[in-house]
């Protein structure tokens, strides 16, 4: 008898086409990515790069819940960045004016963004599309003008300090610290983010994404269900901006201006919508153009002085919208998509046949 083996992966139950794991490479890819990630990188980074990742692990968090709305059911927001602060917020009244630690805020802030999420959300009942997304344009003035207003509450414009959280009488306050900290909600969110995703909650987002009426046809509560994307939506958010908050020790309502927002659905947008890897490729690709146009700014600047005083700001602008024009041109299901593509040419590569 042969001991050859069939080429490429062939699914003989349901349970082998949904695991996330479908050969022992898959296994042994992510285990290898997990021990580099927690074990190796924060010890050989410097503090800038530690930094950055940290940014970037709090930006995936946030990203992996304008997804759910928009990616998975379909649902345009730009207000998504003032939810954040807003969650950041939250945590910092609570701790000030209430004595709470940040550990006791976290669970209060996620509750609170989700349901102001889902009071903006109940225009979703009357509005689709591009009228959807005015009213969540809408939710940005208002809640910036709250923050703003909020006197001793809020601090008004002055914003809030934040303390470190701690752990007993431990108090993280260095990058590799909150590296850590940071790590383990990222990967706590990724998790949760992927269950709901592949559960029944993510394809019902699915069926009204791709086509409302059929799905309520077919006994879905289109309402019910858009108000739980705008709740998983915010509180992302919420989390987000807590640790956000704590991280930097300090909260702002001018910390993010309106063109984050439009920052969060490029990141949906470039990575892949209605995929959990594809908030991760998004947020990676788009952050680490940014801070690469940052150290080229000022080489770019010696060699054209006349642009020396606005190239990084203009730049990063001006590639930002080529990259969206681009990808919804050419490439409209995002990064996510041309790497599925790369790695099923892969699994049969060389042996097409």
């Amino acid at each position: 008898m042969s001991n050859r083996r069939p080429c490429g992966i062939f699914d003989t139950s349901y349970e082998k086409d949904i695991c996330i794991f479908r050969t022992p490479f898959h296994r042994i890819m992510f285990f290898t990515l997990m021990v580099g990630y927690l074990l190796v990188f924060p010890f050989v980074a410097g503090h800038g790069a530690l930094s950055i990742m940290n940014s970037i692990s709090i930006t995936i968090i946030a990203t992996l819940g304008i997804n759910f709305l928009t990616g998975y059911c379909g649902q345009i927001s730009l207000g998504h960045g003032i939810f954040v602060v807003l969650g950041g917020y939250i945590s910092a009244i609570f701790m000030k004016h209430f004595g709470f630690s940040w550990w006791a805020t976290l669970p209060i802030s996620i509750g609170c963004t989700a349901i102001i999420g889902i009071f903006f959300g109940f225009s979703s009942f009357w509005l689709k599309g591009f009228y959807i997304a005015m009213s969540t344009l809408a939710s940005y003035f208002i809640l910036t003008y709250v923050l703003m207003h909020g006197g001793p509450v809020t601090g008004g414009i002055n914003g809030m300090l934040v303390n470190a959280p701690k752990i007993g009488y431990f108090e993280i306050t260095t990058q590799r610290q909150f590296f850590f900290l940071i790590a383990g909600f990222l990967i706590l969110a990724l998790f949760v983010g992927k269950s709901l995703a592949r559960g029944r909650l993510g394809r019902v987002f699915i069926a009204i994404r791709d086509n409302d009426i059929a799905a309520e046809v077919m006994g879905i509560n289109i309402f019910k269900y858009k108000l739980i994307a705008f709740a998983i939506c915010s509180a992302y958010a919420g989390v987000a901006g807590s640790i956000f908050a704590t991280y930097h020790g300090f909260v702002s309502f001018e910390q993010v201006p309106f063109t984050e927002n439009i920052w969060y659905l490029a990141y949906v947008i470039i990575g892949g919508g209605g995929t959990i890897v594809g908030s991760i490729f998004g947020v990676l690709f788009l952050q680490l153009l940014s801070y690469g146009v940052m150290f080229l700014g000022p080489l770019i600047g010696e060699v054209f002085p006349a642009i020396a005083g606005s190239i990084v700001s203009s730049l990063m602008l001006i590639l930002n919208g080529f990259l969206i024009v681009g990808f919804l041109i050419f490439e409209p299901r995002g990064l996510y998509h041309r790497w599925e593509i790369i790695r099923a040419s892969m699994q049969v590569w060389p042996f097409t046949h």
